[in-house]
């Protein structure tokens, strides 16, 4: 019997720079947690083992600061063995990177610096397959097919795509999914899609201990697995924070803002979600407006926030311009985004905005008479 806990693309010194500098730093904080809270998941479960399936860093050239620390929080963890594969964006074409990590000579940190099969205990051999470069071009794990000793289990640990979905960069992949039937792997453990997937009976993706972006939706962690006579896998969450998108279908009727309250979490749970609004359909005027006050007023209350209302038509009456103005400048622009907003001779995006613009000016003269 082995059991092993199974990561990748913890991505260290991620920058995050489309966000906001203070969840930039939350984001990459949460990150490095990631280290000490893989650890746990692993003695938790019994295993001394985590094997690192590529991507562990977010760039060959790392910061020398997210490099030491990196290491450090390993080695603290000192009943902890780690095994570090060398993925696409740390790839073994970044020498430096490499040679500074061997130097610190860590004990419980093995580095996969070729594709040598080698032991994990006295009955389990690992067959590695480092990337060489960021597209290395060819199916690396081709190597897994080499022979072990005889009665020995047999767990592949790999970096790539399949041939049935694309990499993240959109280049086709080139591992079979069904290289552990191939090379005769107990257990295929792969790293770089990001969100947690089963190829086949052997074959995993683990996903992100820590998420980092609204594709995958799913809870973030690692994967406890246990080879006894097959393999039993089990998910460990070990995301602290959360990514969600937030789809709200609105028609004329509905109420937008007991909809929205409805799919909204506890008041003190959205400090650690970074949440994604998209609200499409029709609504009155009147309506969207409630809405966009709502989205303004709940913003600060998450880790980050965001709204599209591009997609949200709005049916707006001449009565409804009489909440803006009665005459004058305001009601000659109001005027103007309606007339333009049902102008079928304009393209539909630019019909959209005049229509979002319309919403805007009503509700911000609602709050200025309030």
């Amino acid at each position: 019997m082995l059991r092993f806990l199974h990561s990748s693309d913890l991505h260290l010194g991620k920058a995050f720079g489309g966000y906001p500098e203070a969840i930039r730093n939350r984001l990459r904080e949460a990150r490095h947690g990631a280290i000490a809270r893989l650890a746990q998941a692993a003695r938790d479960g019994g295993a001394d083992t985590v094997l690192l399936a590529g991507d562990t860093f977010d760039a060959e050239t790392p910061a020398p600061d997210t490099l030491r620390h990196a290491l450090r929080a390993m080695a603290a963890q000192t009943d902890i063995r780690w095994i570090m594969l060398p993925g696409n964006h740390d790839s073994l074409a970044a020498t430096e990177l490499w040679r500074r990590i061997l130097s610190e000579d860590l004990p419980n940190l093995r580095i996969v610096t070729d594709d040598t099969a080698f032991a994990l205990n006295d009955h389990a051999m690992l067959l590695p397959a480092p990337c060489t470069q960021r597209r290395p071009g060819r199916d690396l794990t081709a190597a897994m097919s080499a022979p072990t000793p005889e009665g020995c289990l047999r767990i592949g640990l790999g970096h790539g795509a399949i041939t049935d979905f694309s990499a993240e960069e959109g280049v086709p992949g080139i591992i079979p999914p069904d290289r552990a039937r191939l090379s005769g792997l107990d257990y295929l453990a792969l790293g770089d899609w990001h969100g947690r997937m089963q190829v086949g009976a052997e074959t995993w993706y683990c996903g992100s201990p820590e998420a980092d972006g609204f594709k995958h939706d799913m809870a973030a962690g690692a994967l406890l697995v246990t080879l006894d006579g097959g393999a039993q896998v089990d998910v460990v969450e070990t995301g602290t924070l959360q990514w969600r998108r937030l789809l709200l279908d609105l028609l004329p009727g509905d109420d937008p803002v007991a909809r929205l309250d409805a799919e909204l979490p506890a008041a003190h749970l959205r400090r650690d979600l970074l949440l994604r609004l998209q609200a499409t359909g029709r609504l009155p005027l009147a309506d969207r407006s409630r809405l966009e006050a709502k989205a303004e007023a709940i913003g600060p209350d998450f880790g980050w926030f965001d709204h599209d209302f591009g997609q949200l038509a709005t049916d707006t009456r001449p009565d409804d311009l009489d909440q803006i103005d009665h005459a004058g400048a305001l009601r000659q622009a109001a005027e103007t985004l309606l007339a333009e907003a049902h102008d079928t001779a304009l393209s539909l995006s630019e019909r959209e905005v005049s229509g979002n613009a319309l919403s805007r000016l009503y509700t911000l003269a609602l709050q200025v008479q309030a």
